[in-house]
Protein backbone atom coordinates (compact mmCIF):
# COMPACT_ATOMS: atom_id res chain seq x y z
CA UNK A 1 0.00 0.00 0.00
CA UNK A 2 1.30 3.45 -0.89
CA UNK A 3 1.65 6.42 1.46
CA UNK A 4 -1.10 8.37 -0.32
CA UNK A 5 -3.55 5.48 0.12
CA UNK A 6 -2.85 5.29 3.86
CA UNK A 7 -3.19 9.07 4.12
CA UNK A 8 -6.57 8.99 2.34
CA UNK A 9 -7.81 6.27 4.69
CA UNK A 10 -6.77 8.41 7.68
CA UNK A 11 -8.62 11.44 6.28
CA UNK A 12 -11.75 9.32 5.66
CA UNK A 13 -11.71 7.71 9.11
CA UNK A 14 -11.28 11.03 10.90
CA UNK A 15 -14.10 12.58 8.86
CA UNK A 16 -16.40 9.69 9.90
CA UNK A 17 -15.65 10.62 13.52
CA UNK A 18 -16.86 14.16 12.85
CA UNK A 19 -13.37 15.62 12.65
CA UNK A 20 -10.85 16.67 10.07
CA UNK A 21 -7.32 15.54 9.21
CA UNK A 22 -6.04 18.72 7.60
CA UNK A 23 -2.88 18.83 5.53
CA UNK A 24 -0.35 20.64 7.69
CA UNK A 25 2.06 22.86 5.81
CA UNK A 26 4.64 24.98 7.56
CA UNK A 27 6.74 27.01 5.10
CA UNK A 28 10.14 27.83 6.55
CA UNK A 29 9.82 25.18 9.27
CA UNK A 30 10.65 21.86 7.63
CA UNK A 31 10.11 18.47 9.19
CA UNK A 32 6.63 19.04 10.60
CA UNK A 33 4.12 16.14 10.44
CA UNK A 34 1.89 15.74 7.37
CA UNK A 35 -1.53 15.95 9.03
CA UNK A 36 -3.11 17.75 11.94
CA UNK A 37 -5.98 15.60 13.20
CA UNK A 38 -8.76 17.66 14.77
CA UNK A 39 -11.54 15.81 16.57
CA UNK A 40 -14.68 16.93 18.39
CA UNK A 41 -14.17 17.99 21.99
CA UNK A 42 -10.96 19.89 21.29
CA UNK A 43 -8.86 16.77 20.69
CA UNK A 44 -5.90 16.99 18.34
CA UNK A 45 -2.75 15.19 17.29
CA UNK A 46 -0.07 15.37 14.62
CA UNK A 47 0.34 12.44 12.21
CA UNK A 48 3.35 11.76 9.99
CA UNK A 49 2.27 9.41 7.19
CA UNK A 50 4.86 7.07 5.71
CA UNK A 51 4.88 4.24 3.21
CA UNK A 52 4.86 0.83 4.89
CA UNK A 53 8.13 0.18 6.68
CA UNK A 54 9.53 3.66 6.06
CA UNK A 55 10.85 5.75 8.96
CA UNK A 56 10.84 9.52 9.55
CA UNK A 57 13.88 11.49 8.43
CA UNK A 58 16.23 12.87 11.10
CA UNK A 59 14.73 16.37 10.94
CA UNK A 60 11.23 14.92 11.25
CA UNK A 61 12.28 13.05 14.39
CA UNK A 62 13.61 16.31 15.85
CA UNK A 63 10.30 18.07 15.12
CA UNK A 64 8.28 15.18 16.56
CA UNK A 65 10.30 15.27 19.78
CA UNK A 66 9.88 19.06 20.00
CA UNK A 67 6.10 18.75 19.65
CA UNK A 68 5.97 15.95 22.23
CA UNK A 69 8.03 18.07 24.65
CA UNK A 70 5.38 20.78 24.30
CA UNK A 71 2.67 18.27 25.22
CA UNK A 72 1.29 17.43 21.76
CA UNK A 73 0.51 13.91 20.61
CA UNK A 74 2.58 12.85 17.59
CA UNK A 75 2.22 9.63 15.61
CA UNK A 76 3.95 7.92 12.71
CA UNK A 77 1.43 6.05 10.56
CA UNK A 78 2.70 3.47 8.07
CA UNK A 79 -0.16 0.94 8.00
CA UNK A 80 -3.92 1.33 7.71
CA UNK A 81 -4.31 -0.97 10.71
CA UNK A 82 -2.85 1.76 12.94
CA UNK A 83 -5.52 4.34 12.09
CA UNK A 84 -8.15 3.24 14.62
CA UNK A 85 -5.56 3.03 17.41
CA UNK A 86 -4.26 6.53 16.64
CA UNK A 87 -7.75 8.04 16.56
CA UNK A 88 -8.68 6.30 19.83
CA UNK A 89 -5.51 7.58 21.48
CA UNK A 90 -6.20 11.15 20.36
CA UNK A 91 -9.77 10.86 21.68
CA UNK A 92 -8.51 9.65 25.06
CA UNK A 93 -6.52 12.82 25.71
Amino acid sequence: MREKEIELQLVTAVKKMGGRAVKFMSPGFDGMPDRLVLLPGGKCGFVEVKAPGKKPRALQVVRHEMLKAWGFKVYVLDAKEQIEEIINDICSA
